[in-house]
């Protein structure tokens, strides 16, 4: 059986979002669909899966909403259900920047196409920053961008302070996995006085869906917040494990073999770098 992963987020106002959490978890309850939901005064942000019927009767339930009427949904595949069970969770913000005065719904950074994203890379007059955490970028990221080492997305903004200056820094492109953290982050420097601003539209995942294996600047593989671990291009599924202690993906079959459930561990079991507890 063929499962769909349907991915979507959106920043609008939500003042009424405490009152959706039950019927949405209920909607999805009834049509088989797992996953995560998060909901806030800021938005909604979303990865479900389920057989492809029930996933797009949900994305058509969700569209009846008005405030999700052009919702933006990215489509992959997969062979089994990614996700054991269905989560609609409030949060202060749905991806967490720890700045409640940051609004991508008013203010965010050009969007480039996934086709102009390599002219974006070549460019010389212009840094390409990698939003994402650590452990998604030990496995994959685009040639020549630049790893702000951060093991939270609500670091990104020392690195900001610490790095990075306007009068220097003319032009910065950001990209992350789905373009969620990229909007937030680019409405972020646009606060701070930066003036050309761009980030990827729809993220990887996009990029990797669109752009052919011949033509890309990817390297490696796109870690995924579920149990597919990480996708390639076309988003197939790819070749690494996660690690059943700390939740670090893993490629090399000595450290697979270490993370077994007997011994329940990998070379980056740490209680400082637990991922699992950020999924």
């Amino acid at each position: 059986m063929s499962y769909t992963i349907a991915t979507f987020y959106k920043f609008i106002f939500l003042p009424e979002y405490t009152e959706k959490k039950q019927l949405l978890l209920k909607f999805c309850q009834d049509h088989s669909i797992k996953g995560t939901i998060l909901l806030s005064q800021e938005g909604i942000n979303a990865t479900i899966a389920g057989i492809p019927e029930d996933i797009q009767a949900t994305i058509n339930y969700l569209k009846k909403d008005n405030y999700f009427l052009d919702l933006d949904v990215k489509y992959s595949t997969s062979s089994y259900l990614p996700f054991k069970r269905m989560k609609v969770r409030l949060k202060k913000e749905i991806v967490t920047l720890g700045m409640t005065d940051i609004d991508p719904e008013q203010q965010v950074g050009t969007y480039v196409a996934p086709e102009n994203w390599n002219n974006i890379l070549e460019d010389k007059e212009i840094i390409v920053i990698d939003t994402r955490n650590i452990y998604e970028i030990a496995i994959g990221t685009f040639k020549g961008a630049i790893n702000p080492n951060t093991h939270f997305f609500r670091e990104f903004p020392d690195y900001v302070r610490n790095y990075l200056n306007p009068n220097k820094h003319k032009k910065v492109a950001m990209f992350c996995t789905g373009g969620i953290r990229c909007e937030k982050a680019s409405s972020y420097l646009l606060k701070k006085g930066f003036k050309e601003v761009f980030h990827l539209k729809g993220g990887v995942l996009n990029y990797l869906k669109n752009i052919s294996k011949s033509q890309s600047l990817w390297q490696g593989e796109c870690f995924v917040f579920d149990e597919r671990v990480a996708v390639q291009h076309k988003l197939e599924k790819g070749n690494y494990k996660m690690c059943k202690g700390c939740g670090y993906p893993l490629l090399n079959k000595s450290d697979l073999f270490d993370c077994s459930e007997k011994n329940n561990s990998c070379p980056h079991c740490d209680s400082s770098l637990n991922i699992k507890e950020r999924l």
